[in-house]
Formats: structure tokens, sequence, C-alpha cells
């Protein structure tokens, strides 16, 4: 019994990580004032009828704090980049000077970083609801190993083990998103 308590709290530690990494790269996706890369991640390109990421068809740089560089591996592709950033909705404005895509990061006015910040704080209560729900899964499938013959001391100290991990797993969900929040009010 002790084998699959064992193998429980590693894969329950395991999902929780995985919903930590996934918080971390959304909050990535939220832009703090500074130009990055990361920022294009989610534009889709039309690459010959086929919605391909802007990553595949181009170098995407930081030129300085506040500008983006999209250099195209086909000067043809220059229009469509544009369309793309600009159907993305990411409140950016592209500029084509027929070598490459140049966008200027316009300065975030106060409530711009309050929307952000309250953004921030839903992908953390994604992240907690997720953590919460490994929990449920790890505590139901402990409740059913106490069917099959588990003491109710090994219950309860499986479950108390668990919602250690949860608090754990909490905290650091609260602590990114209190530094993301400080990120995005830094003027």
């Amino acid at each position: 019994m002790t084998e699959e308590i064992n193998m429980l709290m590693t894969d329950t530690e395991d999902g929780m990580k995985g919903s930590l990494e996934h918080l971390k790269t959304e909050l990535v996706k939220i832009r703090a004032g500074r130009a990055t890369p990361s920022m294009l991640d989610n534009v889709k390109v039309d690459y010959y009828g086929t919605p391909t990421p802007l990553s595949q068809i181009g170098n995407v740089n930081t030129l300085d704090s506040r500008t983006l560089t999209v250099q195209p591996w086909e000067k043809s592709m220059l229009s469509e980049i544009a369309k793309g950033i600009m159907n993305a909705n990411l409140g950016l404005n592209p500029q084509d000077n027929g070598e490459m895509i140049i966008i200027s990061i316009p300065v975030l006015t106060e409530e711009r970083r309050k929307d952000l910040v309250k953004t921030a704080r839903a992908e953390g209560e994604k992240c907690k609801v997720s953590i919460r729900s490994k929990r449920k899964e790890a505590n139901d499938f402990i409740k059913s190993l106490k069917n099959d013959g588990l003491s109710e001391d090994q219950v309860k100290n499986s479950e108390d083990n668990v919602q250690e991990l949860t608090n754990k797993f909490i905290k650091e969900v609260d602590a990114l998103i209190d530094l993301k929040e400080i990120d995005i009010m830094k003027v």
C-alpha cells in the first residue's frame, strides 16, 4: 500500500508542477511595458493558406526596450505578418519598411496596467483550481485505498501530506502573481 501512496504523491506533485509551469508560460505572455519576443508567441500568420506561428516564418527580436522587429525569411510574407499581428488583437501597430516589420510598444496606461494585473490574477486562479483538482484526485484515490484495507491513520497521514503539497504550490502561485503584479505596475 505504501508503494501506491508514494507513487500517488509523486504523480500529484508532478501534476502540480505542470500546472505551475503552465502558469509561468502564461505570465510571460502578459506584457509589462517592455518589448519581449514572447509577446508575439500567439501570433498566427497565413502562410500559403495555413495558419502558422510567427516564429516559424521569421526571426523576432528586440531592438530596444520599446521596439520589436520581425525579420521574415521570405520578403513576400511582410504584409501577411503585419495582418497576423493586427489580427492577434494585441494592441500593437506593425510598420512595414520593406525589409522587416517594426513594432513600437506603446507605454501602458494606468488603466491598462490594472487590466493586466486582473488578467495575471485570473491566470493564477486557474492554476490554483488546477492544483486543487489534483488534490481532489489524490484524495479520492486515497479513499479508494481505504476501501481496499488502508488503515485510518495511513489515510489521515496521506491526506495531510497531499494538503501540505497543495499549500506549498498555492504559496508558489501567490508569490509568482505578486511578482508579476509588481512588474506590471512598475512604470
